[in-house]
């Protein structure tokens, strides 16, 4: 069955225009936001109208039946000659794998649904720009041990897995994870991670990431979470994680309470648009957040999915009401075949320029640029700072209106 689905114009919005119009949407679901028509209710795909809802909601039942293929995803979906071609060329490394829940938020007829495109390869992942790179953060030079990524003073980076439930197409890590590879962190690379650490005093904080780490079994996941935690001088244990997102069926009551055992821990959660926060991801974060299990975001800046103020603003009030604290945006990386993705930096400036003041500053993430070649993330945003001089700082405020403070 297709619903027919276009979105709202209105990406020419004059400058002045904005504000009414972002108080207009504010109080617009989701569902409305950005285009009307998707799938919704999984009976109504072909390929799942028969599927029995217990059986919907087992996570490994929706993994095992991910899309993999052409003929498969076009069942679901009218593809153009750039999906076909992309389809056609992803295999092996970040080959395209979408869990049958993601195929519900998908618009079936609209080539530039915001879902949609994060999940389905194009051609033009297969055109390199001069200024790409395969590991644009230099994590592999930064790493210590398998699996273990090193570079600020206190804190340390554990790829636990290469899976995902669903391959992004904007990954940094896309030289790392698939269906086809295999840098899965086994006991011995485990154990020498964790020597790693135990041996470096000044580590108090560890991210557990990926691939997605709750890709793992609740055991495999735990004896990670363990033998962390029993290192006496980290404080600090975080997930990094887009299951809720993807596939929020994983999160059951065994995770929940397997989780539990090791508080303090926060998780999180790669979030790009609004349209994600559906009402299956809002029972998934319910549960979480119901642990007391403290849930952040991150965000990377995509083009045409997310590069206007009013749909990041919507994003974030979206996560504050389920209780997610809006964390990073992060400029996409130049990774390898991502250049259709990355907007200039002076848009993700644009974004925080007009949230700052505008809204809640629990709704104002920090916009970071990974530095390229490994400096790490460095926060990028308007200036309010003028000028300086014997104690008299002259300030911007929110408004553009200009303020003096004398020390």
């Amino acid at each position: 069955m297709i619903l027919q689905g276009k979105y709202f114009n209105i990406g020419k919005i004059k400058e002045g225009q904005l504000a009414s119009q972002a108080q207009t949407l504010e109080h617009a679901s989701p569902q409305t936001l950005v285009r009307r028509g998707c799938i919704g209710d999984y009976r109504k795909v072909a390929l799942w109208k028969d599927v029995p809802e217990e059986q919907w909601e087992d996570w490994h039942w929706q993994i095992d039946n991910r899309i993999h293929s052409l003929e498969a995803i076009s069942k679901v979906l009218i593809l153009t000659p750039e999906e076909e071609e992309g389809i056609k060329k992803s295999n092996g490394r970040l080959s395209m794998a979408i869990t049958p829940y993601w195929t519900t938020l998908m618009d079936p007829d609209d080539p530039e649904c915001p879902i949609r495109r994060q999940a389905v390869p194009l051609k033009q992942e297969f055109q390199f720009g001069a200024n790409e790179f395969v590991d644009p953060c230099a994590e592999d030079r930064d790493s210590p041990a398998s699996g273990l990524v090193h570079r600020y003073p206190d804190r340390v980076l554990l790829l636990s897995t290469e899976k995902c439930a669903m391959y992004c197409r904007h990954c940094t890590r896309r030289r790392l994870v698939g269906e086809k590879v295999s840098h899965a962190m086994n006991a011995k690379a485990l154990d020498a991670a964790a020597d790693y650490i135990r041996s470096n005093k000044k580590i108090r904080d560890v991210l557990i990431s990926g691939g997605d780490p709750l890709m793992l079994e609740d055991s495999e996941l735990e004896e990670i979470i363990r033998k962390i935690k029993s290192i006496p001088h980290v404080e600090f244990v975080r997930l990094g994680t887009r299951v809720p997102v993807t596939l929020p069926h994983r999160i059951t009551e065994s995770l929940i309470a397997m989780l539990k055992k090791y508080s303090p821990l926060w998780i999180s959660i790669h979030f790009n648009h609004p349209r994600e926060v559906s009402r299956r991801c809002k029972a998934a974060l319910d549960m979480l957040a119901d642990a007391g299990i403290p849930l952040g975001s991150q965000t990377v800046l995509l083009k045409g999915i997310n590069d206007k103020p009013y749909i990041m603003r919507k994003l974030m009030h979206e996560l504050l009401k389920v209780r997610v604290r809006p964390y990073y945006i992060y400029q996409c990386d130049p990774v390898k075949g991502t250049a259709h993705f990355r907007t200039p930096v002076a848009v993700g400036i644009n974004i925080i320029e007009k949230l700052r003041g505008f809204t809640s500053g629990y709704a104002v993430p920090t916009y970071v640029v990974d530095a390229p070649g490994g400096g790490g993330k460095i926060p990028v945003g308007p200036s309010y700072l003028i000028s300086q001089d014997k104690g008299k700082h002259v300030l911007r405020n929110y408004k553009g209106k200009i303020y003096t403070y004398v020390e």
